[in-house]
């Protein structure tokens, strides 16, 4: 059953507010604006680092706090640090190993600062297109496993990144968060760097009750806050399991999902405009 009254909508951004070319279409920045005219706030957390999430802020006009590396780190709109959540450092080099073990490319995340072993490898180019900065290439990750908000894991196996997630959960347990951002992606951050918590720390932060908070997205990982929201969107190019957790499902991210969300699930015909 939907709650009566929406007073929040939180997105994911890639594979939900964003094709995959990670364009942000006209028609969704119209959908945010007309929510903003029906009273409803609009916020987005994501995998990606704060300033990958900069080039949102303008032209949806967001006032909100951003969630970013899934809400390992919570910054104002002028990147101001609302929150930080860090993974202890003695689970730095176990989970590196993990994943390296898994046959998976390795990334990490300390505050604005993103370290990667080598340029050259998959999806390090188009990741530094999309959050739109280049990351800092080192020999190894020795001496920065203090202040790390995320680990990734990097392949196209996706297999091989499936393993790795269930290892993470396995030999890590409840110390981190392990779940994929992308079928390509595995996240590791603090254990309570994760989309549901976002979900409530909003709540707290903007004195709105999780029963009048809605969520689109599109991955596992968005199911965490699935479950904490009164109304959930999944998109049509999410899994069957990821669907199969949603209240409702609107089409992919190439066909105009979450405007579609927005207009149909949301404000419904008389709000929606033409």
């Amino acid at each position: 059953m939907s709650p009566d009254r929406i007073d929040l909508l939180l997105a994911d951004v890639d594979g939900t507010l964003v094709t995959q070319d990670k364009i942000l279409t006209d028609r969704a920045v119209a959908a945010v604006a007309r929510l903003g005219q029906a009273g409803i706030l609009f916020a987005v957390t994501s995998g990606r680092p704060p300033r990958g999430m900069s080039m949102l802020i303008e032209p949806l006009h967001l006032t909100t706090p951003i969630s970013a590396f899934n809400g390992g780190l919570i910054v104002a709109p002028d990147m101001t640090v609302i929150e930080q959540k860090e993974i202890a450092e003695g689970l730095v080099a176990p989970t590196l190993r993990l994943m390296s073990d898994a046959g998976l490319g390795t990334w990490l995340y300390r505050g604005a600062d993103w370290y990667v072993l080598d340029a050259a490898a998959p999806h390090v180019a188009r990741e530094a297109w999309t959050v739109k900065f280049e990351p800092t290439v080192v020999a190894d990750f020795d001496g920065l496993h203090r202040g790390v908000a995320k680990i990734v894991g990097v392949s196209d196996d996706h297999d091989a990144v499936d393993r790795a997630t269930h290892a993470a959960t396995a030999q890590l347990g409840d110390k981190v968060t392990a779940a994929q951002s992308q079928p390509y992606y595995l996240d590791v951050t603090h254990p309570d760097a994760n989309k549901g918590n976002v979900v409530a720390f909003l709540s707290k932060h903007l004195a709105i009750a999780t029963e009048q908070i809605a969520t689109i997205g599109d991955m596992p990982n968005d199911v965490a806050m699935f479950k904490k929201s009164g109304l959930s969107i999944a998109m049509g190019n999410a899994s069957a399991e990821v669907r199969s957790q949603a209240h409702a499902v609107t089409t992919s991210n190439e066909e105009e999902g979450f405007a579609k969300a927005v207009e149909r699930v949301l404000l419904g015909p008389e709000q929606s405009g033409p």
